[in-house]
Parts: structure tokens; C-alpha cells; sequence
């Protein structure tokens, strides 16, 4: 079969010929695949810099990609999760880790969508708890998935969304799909923080979902900092590093709010929360997309041309999404 093969990891992957997978056990299904959306969390795995990436180990080649679209045996299209690599004509995945597509979803929307659903839902849902009425800041929302979640926190209820980004023309779009106010974030930190101290203080923020961390949660947990009277519950879930791993937090932050700092992401989930993505979540939200109610913007490209395409970056909040 074809596949996209990586040899060694940070090095660009090869279209190759690559002997099929193989089901080990009972809990394995083999694929036939269809669309797999080529994700950072794919290349950051591949390259050895995400937290999970020793769980892969490099013996003579590997097959990437984790997810995507793809044919039961029995012809059903379904998304699934892989055992094997899933850029490649076939796969093996977890029986327990599929979900059907619904007629009306095209392949390609259908592949670009969990990874961001994944990436928002299960932090809004099961770390923010976000409930009606709340009033939510999403930091980073020019990227597919902040663009999700923006769209997200208004169909859980959200009474208000606040999105900020570096890219004014993908900020002003996120206005069509959900967002009530925008905030640029450019060098001028201090336009930034008076921008969030003037939103808290009028409407104060109940929800963050991060997917920036670094200089601009600095000046987020700045700009929530109590003075010593009663506060509103804030949930902070940090979901991404775009902008760095590190930061410095004042212990007064802590002290002075009602404040939950929490993350989303693999490892940070409970089974019985993974086990409502797959029986709920994804099958909700590709009905969504189905009814033209979850919109999404989407590049194709063909799995021949993996080795080129690989370290293209894609502006204005696309996904990439190989065809197979």
C-alpha cells in the first residue's frame, strides 16, 4: 500500500510503498481510508516535541497521522482513531473509537473536524463546565480550532464571546460565527491588557480557554487579579503553547479570585469522559456540520504530495486535510 512513512523523527515524511497493517487483537478493525486531516498535533508527535511523542518509538518506519476518515470492512464510513498510522491507503483502529458519518458530511469536513472538537469541547464541557449564560474568552481564536471553539461556546450557551488573535482579518470573520467582541493582540501589551480589564470589569469572565499560554495569559491572570473582595468563579483551561510553555504566575492570583487553573488535553481526560466524546460529542457535532450550523475552512491535498506539504502553513484558520 501507499503511506507517508517517517524514518527518523523532525524529518519529512516519505510516499512510499509500505506493507499493510495488521489487526493484532480483537479490538482492532482494518480500514480502508479515505481523508486525514494533517494536524500540529501530528507534527509535533512526529518530530518528537509533544509530551506524548515517546509513546511512538522508531523502529523501521512509521506510518503518521492519528485519525481520519475511513470504510468498515462492511462499507460503512466512519471516523476513527488509529492503531496504526493513518496516512496510508489502509489502517487498523480502535473498535471502541469510531463514530459514524452522517450521508450528508463530506470526507473532507468530516476528517478536519475532531481533532478541533477534541481540542475545544472536552476543555468547555468537563474542565470549564461552561453553563448557560457564561461569559467566555477564547485566547488564540484565529486557528481552526479556536474558530470552533468560539462557535462551540455560543451553541453551549455562552451569553458572550470574546476572541483574541494576531490576524485582524480572521478576528473580524470570527464576528460571523459567534463572537461578540474581538481583541487584537499586537505588541502594544498594554492595549491588550486595558482591553481585558475594561471586558472583566463590565461583564466579568467566567471561562478561558488558552491555546496561546505565554506573554498573553501573563497579562490575562493580570488582568483578573482580585483586591480583596468577593469574585465570580473563573475556570482557566490552557489548551495550547503557541506562544510559549512557560510562564510566570503570582501566587496572589490564586489568593485573591476564585480561580480554577486547569488544562485539556491527552492524559487530562477521564474514560468516562473520552467514552461521551465518541458516544455524544463528535456524533452531535458532525450533525452540526451537517446542518450548515459548525463551519469550517478546509485546504485538500493528496497524499502523493505529503514530502512538500508538510511543513505548509496555512493562514486564516484551515485546516489541511489529505486525501488518500
Amino acid at each position: 500500500m501507499k503511506a507517508a512513512v517517517m524514518y527518523q523523527k523532525g524529518t519529512m515524511p516519505q510516499y512510499i510503498d509500505f506493507p499493510e497493517p495488521v489487526i493484532k487483537n480483537d479490538d482492532e478493525l482494518l480500514v480502508t481510508v479515505k481523508a486525514v486531516a494533517l494536524k500540529h498535533l501530528d507534527k509535533s508527535q512526529a518530530s518528537g516535541k509533544h509530551y506524548s511523542s515517546n509513546t511512538h518509538q522508531q523502529t523501521d518506519g512509521r506510518v503518521v497521522g492519528g485519525d481520519g476518515i475511513c470504510l468498515l470492512p462492511n462499507g460503512s464510513r466512519v471516523y476513527g482513531m488509529g492503531v496504526s498510522g493513518m496516512l496510508a491507503e489502509k489502517a487498523t483502529i480502535h473498535k471502541d473509537r469510531i463514530v459514524p458519518v452522517p450521508e450528508t458530511l463530506d470526507d473532507i469536513t468530516a476528517a478536519a473536524l475532531p481533532n478541533a472538537v477534541i481540542g475545544s469541547a472536552m476543555g468547555l464541557k468537563f474542565k470549564a463546565d461552561i453553563q448557560p449564560g457564561d461569559i467566555v474568552l477564547v485566547n488564540g481564536a484565529t486557528g481552526f480550532t479556536g474558530r470552533v471553539a468560539v462557535q462551540l461556546a455560543k451553541h453551549y450557551g455562552a451569553k458572550k464571546v470574546i476572541a483574541t488573535g494576531r490576524n485582524q482579518a480572521s478576528l473580524e470573520k470570527l464576528l460571523s460565527l459567534g463572537a461578540d467582541e474581538i481583541i487584537q493582540i499586537n505588541d502594544d501589551n498594554k492595549d491588550f491588557k486595558d482591553r481585558i480589564t475594561a471586558i472583566h470589569s463590565l461583564t466579568p469572565i467566567d471561562v478561558i480557554l488558552d491555546y496561546l499560554w505565554g506573554d498573553t495569559a501573563q497579562i490575562i491572570f493580570a488582568c483578573l487579579k482580585g483586591n480583596g473582595t468577593f469574585t465570580n468563579r473563573i475556570r482557566y483551561v490552557s489548551v495550547g503553547e503557541m506562544s510559549g510553555e512557560l510562564i510566570q504566575l503570582s501566587a496572589q492570583n490564586l489568593r485573591s479570585v476564585d480561580l480554577q487553573l486547569s488544562g485539556s488535553g491527552l492524559g487530562a481526560w477521564s474514560k468516562a469522559q473520552v467514552g461521551k466524546l465518541f458516544g455524544e460529542i463528535l456524533p452531535e457535532m458532525f450533525q452540526l456540520a451537517a446542518d450548515g450550523k459548525l463551519k469550517v475552512e478546509t485546504v485538500t491535498v493528496k497524499l502523493e504530495d505529503i514530502a512538500k506539504l508538510w511543513d505548509m502553513e496555512l493562514t486564516g484558520g484551515q485546516r489541511l486535510v489529505v486525501t488518500i
